[in-house]
């Protein structure tokens, strides 16, 4: 018994919705923008700096939410170099990062002096 299964050779291209293709465009656009602004020098910005930065607004004890370490509206690069500054902290030790449970609020404080 012989099964024959007739192929169309005519190529079928894929529908493309205008508004699907104006969105694309748009996120190119964006993508092409935040790449020309991301220019991080040493002297611009410094981890060591954002470091003390946090200290400093730690240093009255108690918790500070996580997010209230970071200002948004000071750009992406500025965020980075903080958030690397945080990580940078919690490794030497100097900060204590905590949170409760799966989903709650992290918070943010000042680790104790281990005795000696």
């Amino acid at each position: 018994m012989e099964i024959w299964i007739e192929q169309s050779l005519a190529q079928r291209l894929p529908q493309v919705n205008v508004a699907d293709l104006q969105e694309a465009w748009r996120a190119l656009l964006v993508r092409a923008k935040m790449m020309q602004h991301h220019r991080v020098t040493r002297e611009e910005l410094s981890v060591r700096e954002h470091m003390s930065l946090i200290l400093r607004r730690l240093r009255g004890g108690g918790f500070a939410e996580f997010g209230e370490l970071f200002e948004p509206g000071h750009g992406v690069p500025v965020l980075i170099v903080n958030y690397l500054a945080v990580l940078e902290l919690v490794r030497e030790s100097l900060i204590e990062v905590t949170q409760s449970e799966s989903f709650a609020p992290i918070y943010v404080k000042l680790a104790h002096a281990r005795p000696e």
